[in-house]
């Protein structure tokens, strides 16, 4: 597997593609512990903090299938430039003002997220052209999710040390301006400019007319509401034990343990249908979800953190295949964007509630809402893996003949998929 990632980082433009995607998702990946940080910093409520990144986080969720939408139908450079530049604005306002007068601080973090380009989706719909075989394709999407975690556990810390050497509001700063950096380097790669969707059946519902899709995102909406409500109550926690510095370390935490197991998940090739394999993930990471509300002393949780994060990136990278089989003829972007949608939303919600949980509960309490969302996510895939287990839609895919491609769809079809 680590020479199937050598070989697609020594393809032409890949390596630039995927650094350049993963830095300008900076602002994103950590606008949640970004937002908290600076809130608190400026004498703001956990309920505050909490409501803003949800804030955020729904906006971000309408944003991102509009924008895949608009990428699908115009081209990636007419729409990630733009919307990157004015996310970074947004932000920037936001670290001007401050917390007051309060209603500017929501306009400011509304335009932040709903303006976050959709790069998530566009780099996986650029994978098969640049790569050209479907086997690639799928060890890329692995790969895209290890790098993601990369990011998830550099991105905590490059706040923590933005403010400890300067301030929160800088660190916001900072962060949206190398993602309007990263999403410059994408748009303007040959890839991205020449990047065109396949023709797509005229239907007001998109990629959303796919039951199976619709059943995928209902999922991951509890997983992002798991670990929603991780980002705010490990800040608590840290309050808990008089350090910001534990807040970085914890959520650096969660993010290696996802690193190693997409690692360890990526080390094989994987036969039969990943609606099945999902489940199974699902299931796994809800167990590593659970034993968070006993917050134990700051080396146990560190220890726990890591093995709560152990099969996010192995369910994200199945979750891109499973997204790759139900969507509609065209609607690549889009469908990808659904998904970054449904995991925002449900991040947002999960900050909402923690923040709340929180001050009524304790710290315990807010870690129980991650365990209850990750129990609901495994619930949903459970009810509904007959919608799941028949893929009603496939994309095109380079390099795969017509055969082939109606094969592909077969419950238990493998082609060299990995993930």
């Amino acid at each position: 597997m680590a020479a199937g990632y050598a070989e697609i980082l020594r393809t032409r433009h890949a390596a630039r593609l995927l650094v350049g995607t993963l830095t300008g998702r900076l602002p994103n990946a950590t606008a949640a512990i970004a937002v908290v940080l600076f809130v608190r910093a400026e004498g703001g409520s956990y309920s505050l903090a909490g409501a803003l990144t949800a804030v955020y986080g729904v906006a971000t969720a309408v944003g991102q299938p509009v924008l895949g939408r608009a990428v699908d139908l115009y081209g990636q450079p007419r729409v990630m430039l733009p919307a990157s530049v004015l996310a970074a604005l947004g932000m920037a306002l936001l670290a001007v003002v401050g917390i007051e007068p309060v209603f500017l601080a929501y306009a400011a973090v509304f335009v932040a997220g709903i303006a976050t380009p959709p790069l998530e989706g566009g780099l996986r719909a650029l994978w098969p052209s640049v790569l050209g075989r479907e086997d690639q394709v799928h060890t890329a999407y692995a790969m895209d999710a290890i790098a993601q975690e990369v990011m998830f556990t550099v991105g905590p810390l490059l706040v923590t040390v933005s403010i400890a050497l300067w301030s929160p509001a800088t660190a916001l700063l900072l962060i949206n301006a190398l993602g309007v950096i990263g999403a410059l380097s994408v748009v303007l790669s040959q890839p991205s400019r020449a990047w065109r969707s396949a023709p797509r059946e005229a239907h007001w519902l998109g990629a959303l007319r796919s039951s199976g899709l619709l059943a995928l995102l209902g999922s991951f909406f509890f997983v992002g509401l798991a670990l929603g409500a991780i980002i705010v109550a490990a800040s608590a926690y840290a309050d808990d034990h008089g350090s910001d510095t534990v807040y970085g370390w914890l959520m650096a935490a969660n993010g290696l343990g996802a690193l190693l197991g997409g690692l360890v998940y990526g080390a094989r090739q994987w036969s039969g249908a990943p609606e099945r394999r999902l489940r199974v993930l699902v299931a796994l990471l809800a167990v590593g979800y659970l034993p968070l509300a006993l917050v134990p002393g700051v080396p146990a949780m560190a220890v726990l953190t890591v093995v709560s994060g152990v099969f996010l990136a192995p369910c994200i990278a199945c979750a891109f295949i499973v997204v790759d089989r139900h969507a509609p003829r065209g609607t690549v972007t889009e469908a990808f964007s659904w998904l970054v949608t449904a995991f925002g939303v449900g991040t947002a919600i999960g900050t909402a509630v923690a923040g709340p949980m929180l001050e009524l509960g304790g710290t315990g309490a807010g870690f129980a809402v991650a365990g209850g969302g990750g129990v609901a996510a495994l619930v949903v895939l459970l009810a509904t893996h007959k919608v799941l287990a028949a893929p009603g839609y496939r994309r095109d895919v380079v390099g795969v003949d017509e055969n082939d491609r109606n094969r592909a769809v077969e419950p238990g079809f493998s082609s060299g998929h990995q993930a």
